[in-house]
């Protein structure tokens, strides 16, 4: 499977796309530090198409943030 991944350094924040695009309704899972959850997109049939990480490089490997595509 084939995904993409953006990183946005003033946020910490991550975003895994799954899917090419699209839009969906987000779910947010807690993490278990205070300032870290993860945020689900889902599209309208309930299939998961993206995640967001806030937090990233405490809850990341190393090697998706060096590798992820730098926004914002």
């Amino acid at each position: 499977m084939d995904f993409r991944v953006t990183y946005d350094g003033m946020a910490d924040a991550a975003y895994i796309y799954l899917v090419p695009t699209g839009r969906g309704t987000a779910v947010t899972v807690p993490g278990e530090e205070e300032a870290s959850c993860v945020n689900l997109d889902f599209d309208h049939d309930g299939q998961l198409i993206g995640i967001e990480v806030l937090s990233a490089r405490q809850s990341l490997p190393p090697e998706v943030i060096e590798h992820a595509e730098r926004i914002g």
